[in-house]
């Protein structure tokens, strides 16, 4: 559903978010080692975050990557997925035909609407903290 570099932006925050809680920065190896993906393309992940503003970072021995504990609750999973991937999800085709829409619908289309009309309203709703809480009381996993 949402590409890897979105899967691993969201994976990346959920890791900064619960290091912040406890006063730390992270650098982007710690990061991509904790979450299972590569070096390089987490930190170009990170940079795109960085630019639209969703986490912050501080260069030098004692940077790294962070998010305010007050700002977690405000921080929606959309966010991250707009800065990755862009609205695309919320328009693409279910079938990935080039053009798809009411007057020429796939034949997902109807069901389809439906569908991202509600991730939409989830990931809107979704916020960094709700997920990190479930990672902090085991109740969820972020590396198998």
């Amino acid at each position: 559903m949402f590409s890897k570099a979105c899967e691993y932006g969201i994976k990346a925050m959920l890791y900064v978010a619960i290091q912040s809680q406890e006063g730390k920065r992270v650098k982007t190896g710690e990061i991509a080692e904790k979450i299972g993906t590569p070096e390089a393309f987490t930190a170009k992940i990170l940079g795109e975050l960085v630019k639209h503003e969703v986490v912050e970072s501080l260069k030098g021995p004692y940077g790294g990557f962070y998010l305010e504990p007050a700002k977690q609750d405000k921080v929606k999973i959309s966010e991250i997925v707009n800065a990755i991937d862009g609205d695309s999800i919320y328009k693409g085709c279910g079938l990935g035909l080039s053009a798809c829409n009411a007057s020429e619908p796939c034949p997902m289309h109807d069901k389809f609407v439906l569908v991202r009309s509600q991730l939409k309203s989830m990931l809107e709703t979704t916020s960094l903290k709700d997920l990190a809480e479930g990672l902090v009381s085991g109740k969820a996993i972020l590396l198998r």
